[in-house]
């Protein structure tokens, strides 16, 4: 999907195609996440992107979110920083090469701006 300019897109109801996370990086339950790009701005992209409740660890990219909607507890691996608890309203920035722990309480759907 891109977005048109001027154009609205209601990023609670945008449909978003999901699969299983892969297996070694799930540390509880079934989760299932998907993303959509919606917009290249130069070399950034934007897109949201959304994981049902479970645990699963990641290697992140430069990123910011905003989460819309849903709840979860990430923990920073490595570099050892507070547990971060988010839900809707909530701003992360995310640097490359974080190790983080996503624990969804409640599907987690989150807007993204990465680099």
């Amino acid at each position: 999907m891109n977005l048109e300019p001027g154009i609205p897109v209601d990023l609670h109801a945008l449909s978003l195609e999901t699969e299983p996370i892969e297996a070694a990086a799930v540390e509880a339950g079934a989760p299932v996440a998907g993303a959509v790009a919606l917009a290249e701005v130069g070399e950034i992209e934007v897109g949201v992107w959304e994981m049902t409740p479970g645990v699963a660890t990641d290697i992140e990219a430069d990123e910011v979110f905003v989460v819309l909607s849903g709840r979860a507890r990430i923990e920073y691996l490595d570099p050892a920083l507070p547990t971060a608890e988010v839900g809707p309203g909530s701003l992360v920035w995310l640097q490359a090469g974080m190790s983080t722990r996503w624990t969804v309480t409640e599907t987690l759907r989150k807007v993204y701006v990465a680099g």
